[in-house]
């Protein structure tokens, strides 16, 4: 093959990066913007000490358990609400929202259950006591009055993850990233004020970071779900939305049959990134501080991979939808290679600034030190975990969500743990670093199979046809 054809097959021409840019750099901007308030916010509580930014860290390990859970519920409902919209099918785009709200307020509930009963048991799972630096109890009371605070949050969270995902499925995705900016705005400044103690406030540490991003969650819940309702003509969907809690049998049975693996995935998957995370645990509260740096940093540096997996189940999926069968996979090999190229240049200035972020936290120098090893590792497999990403989000498209289940919680369990547990408990000598290192280049045999998958087109369906309303 020429190199102009190789051109012509993995690279889209501009209309295709108008539309790309027109999905993802919503979605890219919001999430970065979000993903920086969340690092000032790390950065503000690290000012205060390493005891409440370990609490805080261990504490929002388990809040990403429940963010997850919310994800895989609406990830079913949200493949055939994009399939929907392709099609242009209103109704059926309000059908899988009431599914998705529905769906979250029985996840909210058990979370503020579980949340209520277990706080300083979940959070003493990652405290170990031979920690060469930190107080152990001290963190566990920093983390339990974070938690506590933190759950009244739940609820507005779950809500606007149904509104937002919604909302970007059926293309409008200006609203969910204004949402998103205003409400870091309010999350960033209250932080300022009520961890510090500014402008008259008492200096709550910790506690005033939980209730700042409480304070930001129902700013952003509000901001989308009034403007879904002011203008239901643009959102037809909203119209009628909870007039009733009809849902064609259909619908619900076909939404279970394709959702239930991806909530089983996201679960299992959550669970096996938090078992991973108390493995390294196992190492001492300066390994949970290093980790919670470099996880942060990490985390806004995945933005542009992550969001691009959002932009090809959305636009994949529409191309599906409408019957685009060859479109869709035209374009999901060229989003396919956006998305690794993309993640070469990021991992490369990850790297490139690994040692500046942790000087910004009053911290210990080893833990500062590690942190950085940390964030060299992560960096070193960002490539990988791009391509993992963007074959998860096509194969997801398509409906193929019991294969997904397989390739992403299985493969964590499967590969991932076993790696950490034994290098963590069995090889003391070992560095924490080359383990995290080892765990990252793991991802290796994950890329031969998705590539595998993605080839062989299993995940070219239609899930609109033939779906008739019972």
């Amino acid at each position: 093959m020429t190199l102009k054809e190789l051109g012509k097959k993995y690279v889209g021409d501009r209309a295709f990066y108008k539309r790309l840019a027109a999905v993802a750099l919503p979605i890219v901007v919001q999430n970065a913007i979000t993903t920086f308030v969340s690092l000032l916010d790390n950065i503000m509580v690290g000012k205060t000490g390493t005891d409440p930014m370990t609490g805080v860290s261990i504490a929002n390990q388990l809040i990403f358990v429940f963010n997850i859970l919310v994800f895989g519920a609406i990830s079913g409902a949200g493949i055939f609400t994009s399939q929907y919209h392709g099609s242009k099918d209103s109704d059926g785009v309000r059908f899988t929202m009431r599914f998705k709200l529905i769906i979250c307020t029985v996840i909210s509930l058990l979370g503020l259950l579980t949340f209520g009963l277990f706080r300083e048991e979940l959070i003493s799972l990652y405290i170990s006591d031979s920690a060469a630096v930190g107080d152990p109890a001290a963190t566990l009371g920093y983390g339990t009055e974070y938690l506590k605070i933190i759950m009244i949050g739940l609820i507005p969270f779950a809500v606007t993850q149904c509104y937002a995902g919604t909302l970007r499925e059926t293309d409008e995705t200006i609203i969910p990233m204004l949402a998103g900016i205003a409400a870091v705005a309010v999350n960033l400044f209250f932080n300022w004020v009520l961890i510090f103690g500014k402008l008259g406030a008492p200096a709550l540490g910790a506690a005033g970071a939980a209730i700042a991003t409480v304070i930001s969650r129902y700013v952003e819940m509000l901001i989308v779900v009034i403007w879904t309702h002011l203008h239901s003509k643009k959102n037809p969907f909203a119209k009628k939305l909870f007039a009733s809690l009809y849902i064609p049998k259909s619908i619900v049975a076909a939404i279970v049959r394709k959702g239930t693996p991806l909530l089983l995935n996201e679960t299992l998957w959550s669970f096996g990134i938090a078992a991973v995370a108390q493995c390294y645990s196992v190492r001492g509260l300066e390994v949970v501080s290093a980790n919670n740096i470099s996880v942060t940093v990490m985390n806004l540096f995945n933005v542009v991979f992550l969001s691009l997996g959002s932009a090809i189940s959305i636009i994949v999926g529409q191309s599906l939808g409408a019957g685009r069968t060859d479109e869709a996979v035209d374009l999901d090999r060229k989003l396919l290679f956006v998305s690794v190229i993309s993640s070469v240049f990021t991992g490369a200035v990850m790297a490139a600034v690994a040692p500046l972020f942790p000087q910004f936290y009053n911290t210990e120098p080893e833990i500062k030190e590690l942190a950085t090893q940390f964030i060299l590792a992560v960096a070193a497999g960002m490539p990988i975990q791009s391509f993992l990403n963007a074959c998860y989000f096509t194969l997801r498209s398509g409906g193929k969500t019991f294969i997904t289940f397989i390739f992403d919680s299985g493969a964590v369990w499967a590969i991932n743990y076993p790696i950490v547990f034994v290098l963590t408990r069995f090889v003391p000598g070992m560095p924490v670093a080359l383990i995290m290192l080892a765990e990252q280049l793991s991802g290796l045999i994950r890329c031969v199979l998705g590539y595998i998958l993605v080839k062989k087109r299993i995940w070219v369906n239609n899930l609109t046809i033939g779906s008739e309303r019972l």
